[in-house]
């Protein structure tokens, strides 16, 4: 692969469209030809500048973070890559997995599960856990199981869970560190499905709230249990721990965490208008200073950031000569929307640059990577994504090859 200086430039404006743009923000630039060292750059009008960015707030926690949720952007930390004990945000994990074996249709909703004397053994007063209160031997629903694990945060019905779905809870805790490894989570390993306190079970504040982004992005349909205020089961009430969906209408999740070692954790994630901010906060004193913690965060994220789409999924990044093929150039795209967070009012150089091989052969489909795109903010680059073909290009016929080939001896 040779790294092409092609680039796509833009200047993206607080409440302004990106060059090329309409009225509407969702749309972007023309694409840039590959091999054109070419710069578009938008018309600097009547952007104002923007005022100084004042720090993070100073927090009372071992560690902390907040990103974007669209562009991955972190807005502010403190030792976001200190293993931490993740008590209950491990069943973030734990649910992760469990909504894979859902999307896979490995297992459904309306499953029942037998509850075991182990899973039930987990709501007993001496390991002073959070339970759900089922009862060995009776059968729960999947369904039911979610919301005593999410809601009430039940360590009873994790296990139960855990054990449905892998067969025993250790297998299932290897399935759990193999997605930690698949999501780059770095500075995560779980022992237990239910986060019990455990020196090789740990987790940081980035990896936190990554897989509580990878959840959100995922499994949005399940999601919705994580803004679920309270929840019954066996004639108990027992309410959602997290107090900010109390407090704050743009918070719906995501997950409490405590013992004496790990102090009072939380993960949050909230929206105000298109814009959404996960937070994780780790090792507060009390449940009240975790929510202040994150609270904090999440205010000041909103209020001196702001998430621009620059590229739609599917739109033409760059075009590229296609050899030997039934056309003789095709578009590259990414199979995502792009996003990008600035401070509010700051103008940003934005653009990508392209890693391209020296020739693109056909045949080409458009679920095979051909490429590179790295966005960069400022000078930065702050992602790479892979590109496809925006079209299958079938290879052309044989008379087309052998002329391409020729054509290439001299190319």
């Amino acid at each position: 692969m040779k790294l092409k200086p092609t680039l796509y430039a833009l200047a993206l404006f607080a409440g302004l469209a990106l060059a090329g743009c309409g009225s509407d923000d969702k749309e972007a630039a023309a694409p840039a030809a590959a091999g054109d060292a070419a710069t578009a750059v938008a018309p600097a009008t009547a952007a104002a500048p923007a005022t100084a960015l004042p720090p993070p707030p100073q927090l009372n926690a071992r560690s902390f973070i907040v990103i974007d949720h669209e562009s991955g952007r972190v807005l502010a930390a403190l030792e976001p890559d200190s293993r931490q004990e993740p008590a209950s945000l491990t069943k973030l994990m734990t649910a992760y997995v469990v909504f894979h074996s859902l999307k896979e249709g490995r297992i459904k909703l309306g499953d029942m599960v037998t509850v075991s004397e182990n899973a039930w053994r987990q709501a007993a007063p001496k390991l002073g856990g959070s339970a759900m209160y089922i009862e060995v031997g009776t059968q729960v629903s999947i369904e039911n199981l979610l919301q005593g694990m999410i809601v009430q945060s039940g360590n009873d019905a994790t296990v139960a869970l855990a054990e449905h779905v892998a067969g025993t809870e250790a297998t299932f805790v290897q399935m759990m560190n193999s997605f930690a490894k698949r999501l780059g989570l770095t500075g995560t390993h779980f022992t237990d499905a239910a986060g019990m306190p455990n020196p090789e079970q740990y987790i940081t504040a980035r990896d936190a709230a990554t897989l509580a982004n990878a959840l959100i992005h995922e499994f949005p349909e399940y999601y919705k249990w994580y803004s679920q205020k309270e929840f019954t089961w066996n004639q108990i009430t027992q309410q959602n721990r997290n107090g900010l969906l109390w407090r704050d209408p743009s918070v719906d999740g995501v997950k409490t965490g405590h013992t004496k070692s790990a102090g009072y954790c939380l993960v949050t994630s909230a929206k105000r208008d298109d814009m959404r901010l996960v937070s994780a906060v780790m090792g507060t004193d009390s449940m009240r200073a975790r929510e202040e913690a994150s609270a904090a965060l999440l205010n000041y994220g909103f209020n001196f950031f702001e998430t621009r789409r620059i590229y739609a999924a599917g739109q033409p990044l760059t075009t590229m000569r296609v050899w030997k093929g039934k056309q003789d150039e095709v578009g590259l795209t990414v199979g995502r929307d792009l996003y990008v967070t600035n401070q509010r009012g700051h103008v940003s150089s934005v653009k990508a640059d392209f890693e391209l091989p020296e020739t693109l052969v056909a045949p080409l489909t458009k679920s095979k990577s051909v490429g590179k795109a790295k966005v960069v903010v400022d000078g930065q680059t702050i992602a790479t994504y892979d590109l496809f073909p925006t079209a299958d290009v079938p290879a052309a016929g044989f008379f087309g090859r052998a002329w391409d080939s020729l054509r290439l001896l001299f190319h």
